[in-house]
């Protein structure tokens, strides 16, 4: 599996977000190596923009201040793409043009060496060994977020930001879920924000809770 190059720091330096005149959300806050800092509240409290403006897609509706800094660096100006942030969503989001070993051969950095290995590896660590020519649609969902998980990490984040990601699934697959997740989160060392309206949820990733009102 591949692993930041080194431990880095999410923090959220004097944010604050106004729309249409009001402000919906005011946040400071350091998330450590491996730690995942919950952000609960109900629906329209900001937890979905919080993760948009450190994500890098915030709406131009939003008037936002302060600074999103990782491992340091000031990333609150760069493009998505640029802001070494991975994402983990309510749906899987596998292409499904792509086989499961085409969609984790996807978040691999284009330089890495012997990509087919790499994949194989990945495979057999969600337990998912000789899946790799399988079609995405013949899995099943917690298969599927497994292999979505997977591609996340092969992509080499330096943070990750989890918006609801197991309120999709049954009550066993979110328990199984929640521990490979956050699991997998703090062995590789990753910072990441989770936005939640499940306290269960919150409870398994083991952090500090912020609720917004």
């Amino acid at each position: 599996m591949t692993a930041p190059s080194r431990e880095c720091e999410l923090v959220f330096e004097q944010v604050h977000i106004v729309l249409h005149g009001r402000t919906l959300l005011a946040l400071d806050a350091r998330i450590a190596p491996g730690e995942v800092l919950t952000v609960m509240g109900p629906s329209g409290s900001g937890k979905s923009t919080l993760l948009a403006f450190a994500a890098g897609f915030l709406s131009p509706a939003f008037e936002p201040a302060g600074q999103v800094l990782l491992d340091g660096h000031d990333i609150t100006t760069l493009p998505a793409e640029r802001r070494g942030i991975g994402l983990l969503f309510q749906d899987p989001l596998l292409f499904p043009h792509l086989s499961v070993a085409g969609n984790l051969r996807f978040g691999l950095p284009r330089t890495t060496p012997d990509k087919a290995t790499r994949i194989e590896a990945a495979l057999g660590a969600i337990g998912l060994a000789g899946f790799g020519e399988r079609d995405p649609a013949t899995l099943s969902g917690g298969q599927q977020s497994r292999v979505a998980l997977m591609r996340l990490l092969l992509s080499a984040p330096r943070a990750v930001l989890l918006d609801e990601p197991f309120s999709k699934l049954d009550t066993a697959l979110r328990h199984e879920m929640r521990e490979l997740v956050f699991g997998r989160l703090r062995e590789a060392g990753l910072p990441s924000l989770l936005v939640t309206h499940d306290h269960q949820d919150a409870a398994a990733a083991g952090g500090r809770i912020i609720t917004l009102e």
